[in-house]
């Protein structure tokens, strides 16, 4: 069905992902918005940038743009998962960060709410997806009390293959199996997903026989959701995978759009850009108006942060660049976060997620007619209600003098949520070539881990051990 779905043009062009920037423009919100001028001065750069991602993708420096193309990895997806899938009832991602906000996007996004909580028969005897995201004692241990191991399957994912926290969470879960069922079975119950020749997790690929999938070594963490990292795990639970990156590569072939104008990631990046550092406007808000995008919007905060909050540019220069994501979800936050949106600080950027149409349509009855406060909701229906209350958030802001842009789905399916994770994909790159620095790389967090490494007892880690031991001590009178 979904091949003959996304095989039909028609069908196609209505399922555009679209950019609608008015309220981000000088016309509407006065002074506090840009002018075409301005967005047209950024071409020449964006000319240079273009053929950089052009170098780029001929040395293969970005992979995450070629992954939707690969013709060989939903083979190898599915030949993991078919033995899974004859007995597996649960699927636990060990994995954090990259490793985990992206396949939680995929399930949050492209299931059911209730799915983890259905019974087999309405999965289609699929497994749930739980992401063990985190290395918090009492989570962890509360998210595995009471699970059938027998009917689990343990995702480890690390591009690295050091990741310390992901490590962790392996030895305790590869211990606990083995002692309930032999080390035999208990290498069936686990699945590495990981860089495919180096690492510790590589290594033990080939030691004990874990089956396994490869990161793409060219493949960043953080871009990683359409790689085995994002996939396999939405594989497990029915989302059809040929359509999702299908979805991915008609907004690749879109991005070719040779006017800068036109070609949505190019001009999503401009706008940031621009508003960060012409308008002071540091902090990106990403506000999805369906609760099904939330996990979207928690993916996109780390592939903006990690990618472009960068000490050096490229030149070596201190910049301190980046802006502040922030993810908020309508309408629950019209009722929390607006209000500093609207009469706040002018240092916030607002991007709407909209969509058109919902797999559900939901009547609202016409009860209590005679209460003006109520009765007016009758005959409407809550889908009605969630878009108008988008429209009318997003021309307030704009009378308040607050830009504003947003991101248009036609309905939430594997096919537009493809086409929107390559868009912020390449739009956080190009981002990147105009604030002068590299978003593939992540020095800012290797401190931390080489400072933990030094406390856990790593070897060849000791002197971060005693960088800390000798640091000043925290002082008494600095504690109420």
């Amino acid at each position: 069905m979904s091949k003959r779905r996304f095989g039909d043009a028609k069908w196609v062009a209505g399922q555009a992902v679209t950019l609608d920037y008015n309220f981000a423009m000088s016309e509407f919100v006065g002074e506090k918005g840009l002018t075409e001028t301005e967005l047209d001065d950024l071409l020449p750069r964006l000319a240079l940038i273009v053929r950089d991602l052009e170098e780029g993708l001929e040395t293969g420096r970005l992979g995450f743009m070629t992954a939707p193309f690969d013709e060989h990895m939903a083979g190898e997806i599915r030949r993991v998962a078919k033995p899974l899938l004859e007995w597996c009832w649960h699927f636990v991602v060990l994995g954090i960060g990259g490793s985990a906000l992206g396949a939680r996007a995929l399930h949050q996004a492209l299931c059911h709410p209730q799915y983890n909580l259905f019974p087999n028969a309405r999965r289609h005897h699929r497994p749930a997806l739980w992401v063990l995201d985190n290395i918090d004692p009492d989570y962890f241990y509360g998210m595995l009390d009471g699970t059938d191991l027998r009917r689990t399957a343990f995702n480890v994912i690390s591009k690295s293959g050091g990741t310390a926290e992901t490590l962790a969470q392996f030895i305790f879960v590869y211990q606990l199996l083995s002692g309930r069922m032999g080390r035999e079975r208990a290498a069936e119950r686990i699945v590495i997903t990981t860089d495919p020749e180096k690492g510790v997790l590589r290594h033990l690929v080939s030691r004990e026989g874990f089956p396994s999938l490869n990161v793409p070594s060219n493949v960043g963490g953080r871009f990683s959701v359409l790689t085995p990292v994002g996939l396999l795990p939405a594989y497990m639970v029915g989302i059809d995978l040929e359509e999702l990156l299908a979805g991915a590569r008609y907004m690749a072939v879109r991005l070719r759009e040779e006017d800068h104008r036109r070609n949505p990631a190019y001009r999503l990046a401009s706008l940031f850009y621009l508003f960060a550092t012409r308008r002071e406007r540091n902090i990106l808000a990403i506000m999805p108006y369906a609760s099904a995008l939330a996990g979207m919007g928690d993916w996109f905060c780390q592939l903006w942060a990690e990618s472009l909050g960068k000490k050096f540019d490229l030149e070596g220069r201190v910049v301190n660049a980046g802006s502040t994501p922030v993810r908020a979800v309508g309408a629950t936050d019209q009722h929390s976060q607006l209000q500093l949106y609207m009469e706040g600080p002018h240092d916030k950027l607002i991007t709407f997620l909209e969509v058109d149409k919902f797999q559900h349509r939901v009547d609202l009855p016409a009860l209590y007619p005679d209460q003006e406060d109520l009765g007016y909701l009758g005959g409407h229906t809550m889908n009605e209600l969630l878009q108008v209350e988008q429209r009318a958030t997003a021309f307030n802001l704009m009378k308040a003098g607050r830009p504003s842009l947003t991101l248009r789905l036609p309905e939430i399916n594997p096919f537009t949520v493809g086409q929107l994770i390559y868009l912020l994909e390449t739009a956080t790159v190009v981002a990147g070539g105009l604030l002068g620095v590299n978003p593939l790389d992540q020095p800012g967090v290797e401190g931390g881990k080489h400072t933990t490494y030094g406390l856990m007892g790593r070897p060849g880690f000791e002197k971060y051990r005693q960088e800390l031991e000798l640091a000043p001590k925290p002082l008494e009178k600095y504690v109420v």
